[in-house]
């Protein structure tokens, strides 16, 4: 899943003459959905969304304040386009999800963002429409986010834990657990070894 995110001060969407959404100061997002999307793409952009910090604090603070925390709006517009591969210079779309089934899933999403945050703070363009999209960036602030892809193959999945855990765990050991351990291995190997010092003096021996 593909998403357009812009801090506005003030954005709508109008479907012929008529104007169906509006917001003021907030979020508008563009959203694409692909083929390959899950619920698990959806968790992922509402809490992105909602918790991304582009406004400033009370104190002027920039990058400080999330949409939820100053009580914001958002306007979600699906935008299949966002899907878009290039086949030479023609838009190819076989990557987003088809409309019949983007359709709801596009619904879902929405359901979540509004059971996650206020219901009456949560605006969308409509689905399928010829739409004109009123955008007024406000800095311009324009964030571009991609749900992570969920590796297919579970003996990768095996793999990036078991590195993940090796990350865990050296970061763990202190430098002087560390240290320790080379000494060890190098006693080891080495029973008769010494330090340079002692090398030094042995050397000035005679034989």
């Amino acid at each position: 899943m593909k998403a357009i995110i812009q801090r506005v001060t003030k954005a709508s969407v109008t479907v012929g003459e008529e104007q169906i959404s509006s917001i003021g100061r907030g979020l508008c997002v563009l959203l694409g959905i692909s083929v390959e999307d899950t619920q698990k793409d959806v968790d992922y952009m509402v809490r992105k969304i909602l918790n991304l910090r582009v406004f400033e604090d009370e104190n002027g603070r920039a990058w400080s304040r999330s949409v939820m925390d100053g009580e914001l709006e958002v306007l979600c517009v699906s935008q299949f386009t966002l899907q878009c591969l290039l086949k030479g210079n023609k838009p190819d779309y076989h990557a987003a999800m088809p409309a019949e089934l983007a359709q709801p899933f596009y619904n879902n999403m929405l359901e979540q963002l509004r059971e996650t945050y206020k219901p009456e703070l949560i605006k969308d363009g409509q689905f399928g429409a010829k739409m004109q999209v009123l955008i007024q960036n406000d800095g311009p602030v324009t964030i571009q986010l991609e749900s992570p892809p969920a590796p297919t193959d579970p003996k990768l999945l095996s793999k990036q834990e078991k590195q993940q855990q090796r990350k865990e765990k050296t970061r763990s050991k202190g430098p002087s657990d560390s240290s320790r351990e080379k000494a060890a291995l190098r006693s080891k190997a080495d029973p008769s070894a010494s330090s340079g010092a002692e090398g030094d003096v042995s050397s000035e021996r005679e034989p």
